[in-house]
Parts: structure tokens; sequence; C-alpha cells
């Protein structure tokens, strides 16, 4: 399955790990606690953990083009959600990817 992740630097990694688990919850199925979440949308799956220092999202979907479309998606909406600072999303493919 094509893949890639990202290590987000912020301090607020939790924050935002919940805040897009509770945005996309009535939508499509998800499950969280402030450490760890899971989003299955119809383009792939993210899974998200929280540490003190960064959120490490790794997403995945049945077809390589439409990695890049879910990077984009995850990306800005927590973009989104952390107005008030610059978040960096450096995606790295897996090399299966």
């Amino acid at each position: 399955m094509p893949a890639s992740h990202a290590d987000i630097a912020t301090e607020h990694a939790s924050r935002y790990l919940q805040q897009l688990c509770k945005h996309w919850a009535h939508r499509f199925p998800v499950a969280f606690d402030p450490d760890h979440g899971e989003i299955d949308l119809p383009a792939g799956r993210a899974v998200m953990d929280a540490d003190a220092s960064a959120l490490h999202i790794a997403v995945t979907t049945q077809d390589a083009g439409s990695l890049e479309r879910l990077e984009t998606v995850v990306a800005d909406h927590i973009k989104r959600f952390a107005f008030r600072e610059a978040l960096d999303f450096a995606w790295k493919r897996d090399p299966a990817a």
C-alpha cells in the first residue's frame, strides 16, 4: 500500500490530534485518545501519535495517485487548527510508495 509519514514539531500535538479526530468523527470512522488517533477516510487512512514535542502522522492509501491528495487534506486541516504557529509538513514516502 502506498504510504508516507511526517513528524511535525509542535508542543500542541495532542491538541491538534484530538481536534482533527473530533472534526471528522461525524463523517468518518474515528478512534482516538490524547496520544493516538486513527481516521478512516474515503481516500485512505491517517494514523497519528502525539508526544511532548511532535505530532507523528502516517497516511496510507489503496493507490499511489491518492497519496499526495491525502497528505494535503490532512496537513491543510491541521494547519487551520494551528493558525497561531507555522507547522512544517515534510512528508516522506515509504520506499514501497
